[in-house]
């Protein structure tokens, strides 16, 4: 891949949600994208994930993190209420970029809100593979983890999450970098010849290992509870399988989309059709990182009453602490 500047940035069409995993040809970065209704749209669709992940993963972090009991469950929902929060608190830079049409934050911000993005993406799956392991321990070997399972052992898990995480999206940050491009400066990824490697590891560290392990669980899982007939511990699954879901949802199209960007040439013109489906994958992405509190709310239980959303969310999280517990 070309080092070039002008033909391996990203931010304007894609918000720069997950900046140094596409690339975008010089046409399509001087189309007058910031101009048209489309950036507007962009623009908005920031905003909203911004306030709403803000308020939701910060008032579940307030939750699982100063209001209820610590247990091995409040610890899993506190690490991606953090994730999500982290993410989403760097979104108005990346607005303010696509309004301006121009990266005034420097070379420290450039890198590190492609890091943050990174980072997101790897330790929120990551904390979901390690909450499909741990209930298919609890049903496997409940004796064992009734003993086992404890908050600080969770906290130990998480933080090795973190730094696994933190390592694998040290590439989005070296080769991140600034460039001055006309009368603006850009913040842009310049991989050279990694461009490949970067693709295929967000793909098999943060997508395929994880869909793998996750499944595999998941068939543990079904089996263990048709043979026993426990219908009352498929309980503890529900946020479980609707956290996972989406999140393969919203993360799938972004690597299909990732993969099939390697067979094009920057230097070849902007495919319309595959350009609005690298917008709408990225977008999708994104979303991700505010849905979560909301599933919260959505699962608690009499979710019909008017419970405050901080109820909801509490009580959410508290049937699963008992259910995974009991």
């Amino acid at each position: 891949m070309t080092s070039n500047p002008e033909s391996d940035y990203s931010d304007d069409e894609l918000s720069g949600h997950m900046t140094g995993l596409i690339n975008h040809s010089e046409e399509a970065l001087h189309a007058g994208y910031c101009r048209e209704a489309a950036c507007v749209i962009t623009v908005i669709f920031n905003v909203i994930i911004f306030l709403l992940g803000i308020t939701g993963n910060g008032a579940v972090i307030w939750i699982a993190g100063f209001k209820m009991k610590k247990s091995v469950n409040t610890t899993w929902y506190l690490s991606l209420a953090l994730s999500d929060f982290i993410f989403c608190a760097t979104l108005p830079l990346l607005i303010v970029n696509i309004v301006n049409a121009s990266w005034i934050f420097g070379l420290f911000m450039c890198k590190f809100t492609s890091f943050v993005m990174t980072l997101n993406m790897y330790s929120s799956i990551f904390i979901l593979v390690i909450i499909s392991v741990d209930r298919c321990i609890t049903v496997k070997f409940p004796v064992w983890a009734q003993n086992q399972r404890t908050a600080k052992k969770a906290s130990l898990v998480v933080v090795m999450a973190w730094f696994v995480s933190a390592l694998l999206s040290i590439p989005s940050a070296k080769f991140r970098d600034i460039a001055n491009e006309s009368s603006r400066v850009i913040c842009y990824s310049n991989y050279e010849h990694h461009y490949k490697t970067v693709v295929f590891m967000g793909f098999t560290f943060g997508f395929l290992i994880p869909f793998l392990t996750i499944s595999t669980c998941y068939s543990i899982l079904i089996c263990k509870l048709r043979a026993n007939h426990m219908s009352k511990s498929t309980k503890p699954f529900k946020i479980m399988t609707l956290l996972i879901t989406t999140f393969f949802i919203c993360w799938l199209p972004f690597h299909i989309v990732s993969i099939i960007a390697l067979g094009k040439s920057i230097d070849s013109p902007q495919d319309p059709v595959f350009h609005t489906a690298q917008q709408l994958s990225a977008t999708l992405a994104t979303a991700n990182s505010f849905i979560n509190p909301f599933l919260y709310a959505f699962m608690a239980k009499d979710v019909k009453k008017c419970y405050s959303f901080l109820s909801k969310i509490k009580s959410a999280i508290d049937e699963e602490t008992r259910s995974a517990s009991g």
